[in-house]
């Protein structure tokens, strides 16, 4: 019986070759671990992006209510100033004679009271006729002004508390932002520790620790896993 040539056993020797299990699953491991980990820098970067126009909108918004708060107290000052010129005439009037408030008021352009309701603005005027209607000259249990009026509205102050709670929500959006942000940041260093294991594990020695460093990186990914499809995506 004659011995095999060389080349014969050369041929014949990868299929006595055991596949090394362990370097192919630590290699898989780590190839998904760096698509989640570039998923993770991907929306952390959305998600960044997200907080940063969120709070520029709420600074946007925060700064046009400032300036309709402003304008809507000039307005008010307007309001107040014409109605107690005009109250002051109006009594004046009534006690002089000059006009008759036994059925309502009626402004006459001729008066004082008269000139000076025609230039109340078009907002304050409606609460002037809702509290003129409980005849305040003389019921004493009408209302004080028409500023306690339901009618008297500045719209200037409506959308003033309109923008301010945008830029509330807007706020509110920016925080939620950057605590998925923070998220997915916590995530890559978890994918981090991924790669740190898969590679252990085909530098050890034994099959036990082999083993072990890829038991727990494949531990550590499906828990990675999880804790991305928890976590809200941005598109």
């Amino acid at each position: 019986m004659t011995a095999p040539t060389e080349a014969e056993a050369s041929t014949s020797a990868p299929a006595h070759m055991s596949i090394d299990w362990v370097d192919i699953l630590a290699t898989i491991v780590m190839a998904l671990a760096a698509l989640t980990t570039s998923w993770s820098a991907f929306q952390s970067d959305q998600w960044g992006d997200t907080m940063s126009f969120s709070l520029s909108e709420a600074a946007a918004a925060r700064t046009e209510s400032t300036r309709y708060f402003t304008r809507a107290g000039q307005l008010s000052e307007i309001d107040v100033s014409t109605f107690i010129a005009w109250l002051e005439a109006a009594h004046a009037e009534l006690d002089a004679g000059d006009i008759d408030v036994t059925d309502g008021y009626t402004p006459d352009s001729d008066t004082l009271s008269g000139f000076l309701y025609a230039r109340f603005r078009p907002e304050f005027r409606v609460a002037m006729d809702a509290w003129l209607a409980t005849r305040p000259l003389i019921n004493s249990d009408a209302p004080p002004t028409p500023f306690a009026m339901a009618e008297y509205q500045v719209a200037e102050e409506t959308e003033a508390d309109r923008l301010q709670q945008l830029a509330d929500e807007k706020a509110a959006a920016a925080h939620a932002a950057d605590d998925n942000d923070d998220k997915y940041v916590l995530s890559t260093i978890l994918f981090a520790g991924i790669f740190l294991f898969a590679g252990l594990s085909t530098k050890m020695r034994s099959r036990l620790g082999q083993n072990m460093m890829l038991g727990f990186s494949i531990v550590l990914l499906v828990a990675g896993v999880v804790y991305l499809v928890s976590v809200p995506i941005q598109v």
